[in-house]
C-alpha cells in the first residue's frame, strides 16, 4: 500500500494541483498556454505561494488548503471554453520519463530513499519540510538537538524552501511521511522537465512520436539521473522549470503587445529563485534576454525596457520571502567560491559529463570503456550543434534559447563556483545537449535520411541508456526497514526526549525523531558528548554505550540504538521500551539523569570482558554491585578469533557450539546482491541490498543450533536485475554468532562482601547498583 500511495497517489495528486493552479493562472491572464506549459506553470504557482504562506507559524499550516483551493478554483474557471489539443504525447512522454526515474526504487519493492550513505542532503531536506509545513520558518519552542541544529543552521540563515513545498503539500493531502515521496516528487519534477523539452522540440510536430521521444532521451542524461540516485531534488526541479522558462520565454515573441503574457514567465523565474536563491537568476538570465531582443523587434527598445522594468518588480515581488529570509545568499558549510569545496565529489566533475552520456555505476568515477565514453560524447556534442542549425534555419529560435542559455549559466557558475556548485550546475544543464543531439535525429528522419537517423540515435539514445542502467546497478537505496523502524520510534518517544542515537544516522535525528529532542553521537549537535577517553567521535561514526563518558550519556532519558552483536547493554537505569528489527530504544526514568558508578567491559567485537580483580573490588567499596550478564559472541574474521576462508562469493567458517541456544548470525558491514545463510547445509536466513553507516551488521537469519561443530556458510550471489545489486559492497566481516544481545543480557545483583564472585568470569559492565 505503501508503495502504491507514494508512486501512484502522490504523483496523480500532484498533476491535479499543478494543472488546477495552472489552469487558473491562464484564465486570469486571458492567455491559452498549450497544456504542457500550464503544468509547469502550475508547479511554479504552488512554489511561489508556498514560500509565502511557510514565512511564519501563524500561515504555514494554511499552505495545503490554500494551494488545493486554487487548484479547484483553476478546474472551475480555467477549463470553461478552453480549446486547443491536450497533447497527450507530451504526457505520455513526462509519464515514461517518470517510470525511467520510478525504476530504481519501484523495482526494489519498497518506498525508499535512494543516495543512502552516499550523501545526507536528503535527511535535511526531510527536516525542512517538516518544519515549514507546520510552523514555517519560526524556530521558537525548539530543544537543543541535532534537528534543532540542523533547522538554524538552514532556515535561521535563509535557506530556500521553495523547492519542499510541493512534497510538503504531497505529505498532508496523503497523510504520508515525506521520506516516502521525496523520490516519487524528485521523478514527478523530472515528468515535468519532459514536458518542457516537448513544448521546446515543436519542430518535430510533424512526428509526435519523434517529438516525444526527444523528450525522453533528453530528460534522463547521465549526469542528473546520477544526480536524482543521490536525492538531488533542486537540480532537477530547476533543470525543469529552466526549460518550461525557455519555452515561455519564446512564446513572449508572438505575444509582445499583451503585458498578461508576462506572468507565467515571471511565476517561473520567481520559482527558479525559490529553489536556488540568487542562482536561479544566473539560470534565468539568458532566455529572459533571448525574449528581450525577441520582443523588442516586436515592439521596439524603449515598450521591451519598460516591458522589462514590470517585469523585474513582478519576479522581485514574488520573490520578496526569498530576499526578505536570506538576501538571495543561502546558508552553505563552505563558501560557494571555495575552489577546494568538493563536498562529496571524490574530484571536480568532467565538463563532458554535461553531454548526457557517462557510463559508471558513480558519476563520480571515470568510466571503464573510456574511449567509448568520449567517442559518444564527442557524437553527441556534433550532433546537438547539427540540432541547434537546423532549428536555427527553420526560424524556431527555443533549441537555442533554451540549449544555448542552459550551457551559458552553467559555464558561469562551473566558472565561478567551487567544484561542489559546478557539479551541480553541470548536473542542471546536462539535459540540453542531450536535447539538440535528438533533434538533429529528428531532421535527418523526417528529412528522408532515416537511415543516418537511426545510426546517430543508436549512439545518442545507446549511451544515455547504457549510463542510466549502470547508474540502476549502483544504486544506494536506504533499507525501508531500517527508516520504518526509526518512525515508529520516533511516534513513540515522541516529547520523551532529549534523546541520544549512538550510530551516524542523519534520518534519525534530523527527521524521524525529530519530536524527542535527538542528537547523533557523530552529527551536527548542541551538546558535547566525548567518550570516556576525553575523544569525541567523528563524522560517520558510531560507538557503543560503555565507551561514552557516563556523565555525558546521563544527559539523555532516551537511547535510539541499532541492534547489533557488538551493543552492550546500556546503564541499568535505561530499560526496554520498544524493540524492532533493526533499532532499539531504551529509557531512563525522567528527572534523574546520574549514572551510576561503573566499569565498562568488552571490546569493539565482543560486548563481554573478564574484568581485573582490584577494579571490581574498588568500585565495590562504593555499594552492592550489579554486573551485566549473558553468552560472549563467537567472532570470526578478526584477530584472535578464528579468520574467514572467504572467495569474493562465498564464507564458510566452522563454529564450535559449547551451549544449545538460538542463535543469530550477523556480518558485519554492507551486502548489494543477494546473500543466503546456510547451517550444515540448511537454508537459515536470506537478505539483500543492507546497507549500513560504517560500524554496523547486517542480521544473516537465526538458527537453534546444539552443541559441536557446525558449518555456517554466506553464499553471496551475483549481480542482476535488481537494483543496486551491481554496487560495490565494500569490506565484509566480522562474521558473528550471538545468543545473546543487549535486550536478553541479563542483571546479576552482588552484594559488595561478595564482589569476588565476579572476578574470572566475563561481563558486559559492572556498576554499582542505585
Amino acid at each position: 500500500m505503501d508503495l502504491l500511495v507514494a508512486w501512484l497517489l502522490f504523483p496523480l495528486l500532484m498533476l491535479a494541483l499543478c494543472a488546477g493552479t495552472g489552469l487558473l493562472v491562464d484564465r486570469l491572464t486571458g492567455r491559452r498556454l498549450p497544456a504542457p506549459l500550464v503544468v509547469v506553470a502550475g508547479f511554479a504557482v504552488i512554489v511561489v505561494v508556498g514560500q509565502f504562506l511557510t514565512l511564519a507559524d501563524a500561515t504555514a499550516e494554511a499552505t495545503t488548503p490554500v494551494v488545493a483551493v486554487l487548484a479547484v478554483a483553476g478546474f472551475a474557471l480555467g477549463s470553461r471554453g478552453r480549446e486547443g489539443p491536450l497533447e497527450l504525447w507530451g504526457f505520455a512522454a513526462a509519464a515514461v520519463v517518470f517510470a525511467v526515474y520510478a525504476a530504481p526504487i519501484v523495482l526494489s519493492g519498497e518506498p525508499t530513499i535512494a543516495g543512502f550513505i552516499k550523501l545526507d542532503d536528503t535527511a535535511t531536506w526531510l527536516s525542512l519540510t517538516d518544519r515549514i509545513m507546520e510552523h514555517g520558518r519560526d524556530l521558537d519552542g525548539l530543544a537543543p538537538s541535532s534537528y534543532e541544529a540542523t533547522l538554524h543552521f538552514n532556515l535561521g540563515e535563509g535557506y530556500p524552501v521553495g523547492v519542499f513545498v510541493p512534497l510538503g503539500i504531497g505529505s498532508v493531502l496523503t497523510a504520508t511521511d515525506p521520506a516516502w515521496l521525496i523520490q516519487p516528487y524528485i521523478a514527478f519534477a523530472a515528468g515535468l522537465l519532459a514536458l518542457g523539452l516537448w513544448s521546446l522540440a515543436g519542430l518535430l510536430s510533424a512526428s509526435s512520436g519523434l517529438r516525444a521521444a526527444t523528450a525522453v532521451v533528453a530528460a534522463q542524461p547521465a549526469l542528473l539521473f546520477g544526480y536524482y540516485l543521490w536525492g538531488g531534488v533542486k537540480e532537477v526541479v530547476a533543470a525543469a522549470l529552466i526549460a518550461g522558462l525557455a519555452a515561455l520565454a519564446v512564446r513572449l515573441r508572438d505575444h509582445a503587445r499583451e503585458a498578461a503574457a508576462l506572468v507565467a514567465p515571471a511565476l517561473v523565474t520567481a520559482a527558479l529563485v525559490g529553489v536556488l536563491s540568487a542562482g536561479g537568476l544566473i539560470w534565468a538570465l539568458p532566455p529572459l534576454l533571448a525574449a528581450a531582443v525577441l520582443v523588442g523587434r516586436r515592439i521596439g527598445t524603449a515598450a521591451t525596457a519598460w516591458r522589462a522594468l514590470g517585469f523585474g518588480a513582478a519576479v522581485a515581488l514574488l520573490s520578496l520571502p526569498v530576499i526578505v529570509a536570506g538576501a538571495l545568499l543561502p546558508p552553505t558549510s563552505s563558501p560557494l567560491t571555495d575552489g577546494s569545496a568538493q563536498g562529496n565529489l571524490i574530484a571536480p566533475l568532467q565538463i563532458a559529463q554535461a553531454a548526457g552520456i557517462w557510463p559508471s555505476g558513480d558519476f563520480r568515477l571515470t568510466p571503464d570503456h573510456d574511449l567509448i565514453t568520449y567517442l559518444l560524447i564527442a557524437v553527441v556534442c556534433a550532433a546537438a550543434a547539427a540540432g541547434l542549425l537546423w532549428s536555427i534555419r527553420r526560424r524556431d529560435p527555443g533549441p537555442a534559447v533554451y540549449t544555448l542559455g542552459a550551457l551559458a549559466g552553467c559555464g558561469v557558475l562551473v566558472a565561478l563556483g567551487s567544484p561542489w556548485v559546478g557539479g551541480k550546475a553541470l548536473a542542471t544543464a546536462s539535459p540540453a545537449i542531450p536535447f539538440a543531439a535528438m533533434l538533429a535525429i529528428g531532421s535527418l528522419a523526417t528529412g528522408g535520411r532515416a537511415l543516418v537517423g537511426a545510426a546517430l540515435a543508436v549512439a545518442v539514445v545507446g549511451g544515455v541508456v547504457w549510463s542510466n542502467a549502470l547508474g540502476y546497478g549502483g544504486v544506494s537505496l536506504a533499507p525501508h526497514g531500517q527508516l520504518a523502524d526509526l518512525e515508529r520510534i520516533g511516534d513513540r518517544i515522541a516529547g520523551q526526549g532529549p534523546t541520544l542515537m549512538t550510530e551516524y544516522e542523519p534520518y534519525g535525528v534530523r527527521h524521524f525523531l525529530r519530536d524527542a529532542d535527538p542528537e547523533g553521537i557523530s552529527e551536527l549537535r548542541r551538546r558535547v558528548v566525548p567518550l570516556s577517553s576525553g575523544a569525541m567521535v567523528e563524522k560517520g561514526g558510531s560507538v557503543d554505550t560503555d565507551r561514552i563518558d557516563p556523565a555525558a550519556l546521563g544527559v539523555y532519558r532516551t537511547l535510539v540504538l541499532r541492534r547489533s552483536p557488538a551493543q552492550s547493554r546500556p546503564p541499568s537505569p535505561y530499560r526496554l521500551i520498544w524493540r524492532g528489527d533493526y533499532y532499539e530504544a531504551w529509557q531512563r526514568p525522567a528527572g534523574d539523569d546520574l549514572l551510576p558508578a561503573r566499569l565498562p567491559l568488552g571490546g569493539r567485537y565482543d560486548p563481554y570482558g573478564v574484568p581485573d580483580c582490584e577494579r571490581v573490588r574498588a568500585l565495590a567499596r562504593q555499594g552492592d554491585l550489579v554486573a551485566a550478564a549473558g553468552e560472549r559472541p563467537l567472532v570470526f574474521d578478526k584477530p584472535p578469533r578464528v579468520p574467514i576462508p572467504a572467495t569474493p562469493r562465498a564464507i564458510q567458517v566452522h563454529a564450535r557450539i559449547r551451549r544449545a541456544a538460538e542463535y543469530e548470525i550477523w556480518l558485519g558491514g554492507s551486502l548489494r546482491p543477494s546473500a543466503e545463510l546456510l547451517i550444515d547445509g540448511e537454508p537459515a536466513g536470506d537478505v539483500r541490498h543492507e546497507l549500513n553507516n560504517r560500524g554496523q551488521y547486517v542480521r544473516l537469519g537465526s538458527a537453534a543450533l546444539t552443541p559441536g561443530e557446525h558449518l555456517v556458510e554466506v553464499r553471496i550471489g551475483d549481480a542482476d536485475l535488481h537494483p543496486g545489486s551491481a554496487g560495490d559492497s565494500g569490506t565484509l566481516g566480522p562474521l558473528v554468532l550471538s545468543s545473546t544481545d543487549a535486550a536478553t543480557t541479563r542483571l546479576v545483583d552482588v552484594a559488595a562482601a561478595d564482589a569476588g564472585s565476579l572476578c574470572g568470569k566475563p561481563w558486559d559492565w559492572i556498576e554499582v547498583r542505585g
